[in-house]
């Protein structure tokens, strides 16, 4: 039975400061994609997060479009360490933790994507 007295985490747009919305993936990509397709979604920022599989959790931070690339790019270079290395994903992020002090990419902002871009060697990026 649920407790209704217990209020749910609201998850605030970083950029706006206003309340995201929980909601189906599709309004942003124009269809559903993945095994949990619920996101918390700012429209104004378009700012967005993932959710752990039937939950409310999120998968990281919000991101907008700048830091969504920036993100992206560090994947890229990252995902070598593991795809094409000698390392675990696990250990992997064992390295970048080591090096950087980023436990996981989903949860970076600006200034860390700057660090790992620099580190795995893809230089620093202007960022707006």
């Amino acid at each position: 039975m649920k407790n209704n007295s217990i209020k749910e985490k609201k998850i605030i747009c970083p950029y706006c400061g206003k309340e995201a919305e929980w909601c189906e993936n599709k309004v942003i990509y124009g269809k559903n994609y993945g095994k949990s397709y619920m996101c918390w979604y700012c429209e104004n920022c378009n700012a967005y997060v993932g959710c752990h599989q039937n939950t409310r959790k999120p998968l990281g931070t919000m991101a907008n479009q700048e830091l969504r690339d920036l993100r992206q790019e560090c994947h890229k270079l990252f995902d070598q360490l593991w795809k094409d290395g000698g390392m675990t994903r696990k250990e992997a992020y064992q390295f970048l933790f080591i090096h950087t002090g980023v436990k996981h990419i989903a949860w970076t902002n600006k200034k860390d994507c700057q660090k790992v871009i620099s580190h795995l060697g893809g230089g620093e990026r202007k960022t707006k």
